[in-house]
């Protein structure tokens, strides 16, 4: 296909600006190469199922709060521009706030590689209340036979900053019990589960109880396999040096009000992200791209 950008919003019959859960607006992409669905609020990325694909590969919870200022509970969540709770504001908003907001819907066009829509969040009096520097953030997705997914970042102030970033990506499998990722093998991690105790990865990870581990200093690309759906998700990266691998178990889904008791089995979390000592630092006028590339295939 050839490029075709429109300055009106949405790809008629191909990407449609619609009304979504909640009431809230978002983006249905149906393409010769992939269904997908992407919400205004939060820039967040709620479905992504390739032709040759007969389950989503995006899970999203059943008991999500679809509304103004609550987090979706699957999907894509952007953790930005602090992962976590803000390490000198206990009471900020938890993984930033990002992924609370509505952006802007800025440009779709339609490539060789599929569908693109790029959405768009900007620094205003609300958000330097929280974080007081200014910035121009776009989330660039491509929904095709891959997903590509890029977080741009450009201080557009005087002065230097520090931020973290994650793509949150919840992955939807078939039991998680028996999933493993592999990729992993011999790198370090922080086990969050374990009061940041580092560690090592021995082997595959395997989802025995809770996980929650930030792996450092680590670029490279990892694998899902999945026996029940018969699929291997390939997960690479670009510009992230963490990467975080979550699953809430039993106790975890439990503990949440927007995800049902049973979900935990049906999810895996692989998010690549700068976090921690691998916070970014940028430079006023200066840009940074964060990417996460999806595909699939069977085992």
């Amino acid at each position: 296909m050839s490029e075709q950008t429109t300055e009106k919003p949405g790809i008629p019959g191909i990407a449609t600006v619609t009304e979504g859960k909640g009431g809230l607006p978002m983006v249905l992409i149906t393409s010769t190469d992939a269904n997908a669905e992407i919400y205004l609020h939060g820039a967040h990325v709620t479905s992504w199922q390739p032709w040759n694909v007969s389950d989503d590969v995006i899970f999203v919870s059943k008991a999500t709060k679809w509304e103004d200022g609550k987090a979706i509970r699957g999907g894509i969540p952007i953790c930005w521009p602090w992962f976590g709770a803000k390490a000198d504001d206990p009471k900020a908003p938890s993984h930033g706030f990002a992924r609370t907001r509505a952006w802007k819907l800025h440009a779709t066009a339609q490539t060789e590689e599929g569908v693109v829509v790029e959405l768009l969040l900007e620094s205003d009096e609300d958000t330097r209340k929280l974080w007081p520097h200014d910035f121009r953030l776009v989330h660039r997705v491509t929904f095709g036979s891959a997903l590509k997914a890029e977080l741009i970042l450009t201080n557009t102030g005087t002065a230097e900053f520090t931020f973290e970033e994650a793509q949150h990506t919840y992955y939807r499998v078939g039991d998680a019990s028996q999933v493993k990722i592999e990729g992993l093998d011999g790198v370090s991690y922080l086990d969050k589960r374990d009061s940041n105790a580092k560690k090592q990865q021995q082997g595959p990870v395997i989802f025995e109880k809770p996980t929650d581990r930030v792996y450092l200093d680590t670029a490279h690309a990892v694998d899902l396999i999945d026996p029940v759906l018969g699929r291997r998700i390939h997960v690479e990266k670009q510009n992230s040096l963490t990467t975080v691998v979550w699953n809430p178990g039993a106790e975890g889904a439990k503990a949440f009000a927007d995800m049902e008791d049973d979900e935990w089995k049906k999810m895996a979390c692989i998010e690549a992200c700068n976090v921690g000592a691998f916070a970014v630092k940028l430079a006023p006028g200066a840009s940074h791209t964060m990417t996460t590339l999806v595909t699939v295939d069977f085992l």
